[in-house]
């Protein structure tokens, strides 16, 4: 009984020091350094009205990128470039601007001190179609750029008119009235980045080419989310990374045939046993990398409980994987994501295919690689009659960027004065952007758009009803102003 009784007492001051230990670590978590915005100078004077024109007159350029580049309007695009010089004249004449690639646009501010390094700020030309059978579904024509209920409406004018007008907007006010950057000031434009972002990676040839070493580069990506999960509050995400893309092809063969005498196994039961397999081998959640290192930003001001949890992630990191991956967007923060997207077989309803193949899209998360996913995907299928293949060329996870540097303080600073008494946290960016082929010419890029986003509203970019208010396209406008005044002034 003694045994037993000394035993029972281990065992209780175990779990007093574990549970001293946990509150502990929890009273103990504390709020990052937060990001310094005392410092930003004020914007200068933009017409929140007159930029809302122009973005009406830019969402009506049909710069539509198709999987098909022959259904591309190229006079779009020229028509577009024409009205940019035209409507941006002071800033046209201050940033000489040139064509590089297949139709990507440089920008170049020249800075009066060439040894400081330049910074990069991005948004692309192009947008994505409108599908003709969710046209009835718009309260607005998708390329009228219609101005009501205080936004502009249509296609691009968040993804990404938005920020290129804003940009501009930047560019004209600062022109204007004489200011000249000591850091050279670049804004690439890519023409194509729904679909190859081969303008972009042209653009960042041709900077590379003649020796341009970025302070840091900034592209759209992450928003300020007003409802934030962990913390049912408004948080500025800032993307310091980006998912890698890669379609895994699969391939089955098989007897063609009548359909009235199949075997056993067809061409299309096979693919679809291997698709299956995958699927249901997918990479386990991770408490790690920039998801975990937004989420540590962010927790001292949740719930006590959830503090307790991030402080000590050694004993509760499978709550918390569990509880981001409540929801799509929180899961795919956490692991390489698996999406079964594409398949095909026979041509007829009543003709065995002798070919059938399925493609399955991943976002590859940073610290691993699509070597990695062919690897799972191989162990998966096991000894099924398929051929594993790329379909492309896979683009891995970009690298992390700072969030000590003094690239992060300015961009991280100019958030936080716009956003006063919003917390400022990095973020993975599970979607791609043009910014990534600047990886070569800087080691910090950011993704970022200053719009305050509710989670239900980032359904209608690339979807139904798109629109901007124009109280978030004058913040975007002063935020592009005061972080070229912060970063480059």
């Amino acid at each position: 009984m003694k045994l037993f009784r000394n035993l029972g007492l281990a065992v209780l001051a175990a779990v007093i020091v574990l549970a001293v230990v946990v509150v502990a670590r929890t009273l103990m978590l504390k709020p990052p350094t937060e990001a310094v915005a005392s410092a930003v100078p004020a914007a200068p004077a933009i017409d929140a009205n007159l930029a809302a024109q122009h973005l009406s007159a830019a969402v009506k350029f049909q710069t539509v990128s198709h999987e098909n580049p022959a259904e591309d309007d190229p006079k779009a695009l020229a028509a577009q470039r024409d009205w940019l010089a035209a409507t941006y004249p002071h800033f046209a004449a201050a940033a000489p601007r040139e064509t590089v690639g297949p139709g990507a646009l440089i920008w170049t501010w020249t800075g009066s001190d060439p040894s400081l390094a330049p910074i990069i700020l991005m948004a692309h030309q192009d947008v994505v179609p409108v599908a003709d059978e969710s046209r009835s579904l718009w309260t607005a024509d998708p390329f009228g750029g219609e101005i009501k209920d205080g936004a502009v409406w249509g296609r691009g004018s968040i993804d990404d008119k938005g920020s290129l007008v804003s940009l501009m907007e930047a560019g004209e006010a600062l022109a204007a009235q004489g200011f000249r950057p000591k850091r050279t000031i670049y804004i690439v434009s890519g023409q194509d980045e729904e679909v190859r972002g081969s303008g972009a990676k042209a653009a960042a040839e041709a900077l590379k080419a003649r020796g341009v070493h970025a302070l840091f580069a900034l592209d759209e990506g992450s928003a300020v989310v007003s409802d934030f999960p962990l913390t049912h509050k408004p948080a500025a995400l800032i993307g310091i990374s980006e998912k890698g893309y890669a379609t895994l092809k699969v391939t089955a063969r098989g007897v063609g045939g009548h359909s009235s005498a199949p075997p056993d196994d067809t061409a299309a039961t096979t693919v679809a046993r291997a698709v299956s397999a995958i699927a249901d081998h997918p990479f386990p959640l991770m408490f790690s990398g920039p998801a975990a290192e937004m989420v540590r930003v962010m927790a001292p001001r949740a719930s006590f409980v959830t503090r307790m949890a991030v402080a000590n992630s050694w004993l509760f990191g499978g709550v918390l994987t569990r509880t981001m991956g409540a929801t799509p967007v929180g899961k795919s923060m956490l692991h390489t994501t698996i999406a079964p997207t594409m398949l095909s077989g026979s041509p007829k309803d009543n003709v065995l295919p002798s070919l059938a193949t399925a493609e399955i899209n991943y976002r590859i998360a940073p610290g691993q690689t699509s070597a990695d996913v062919m690897a799972r995907a191989r162990a998966a299928v096991g000894n099924l009659p398929v051929e594993l293949s790329w379909s492309g060329e896979p683009r891995e996870p970009s690298p992390v960027s700072s969030t000590t540097s003094q690239a992060w303080q300015d961009v991280a600073g100019v958030t936080a004065a716009m956003f006063p008494g919003v917390p400022v946290a990095p973020a993975l960016d599970t979607s791609a952007t043009d910014v990534r082929n600047m990886s070569g010419l800087t080691p910090d890029i950011y993704r970022f758009q200053p719009i305050l986003f509710g989670l239900k509203d980032i359904e209608m970019i690339h979807g139904v009803n798109e629109h901007l208010k124009i109280e978030d396209l004058k913040r975007m406008a002063d935020f592009y102003a005061r972080l070229m005044l912060k970063a480059a002034g």
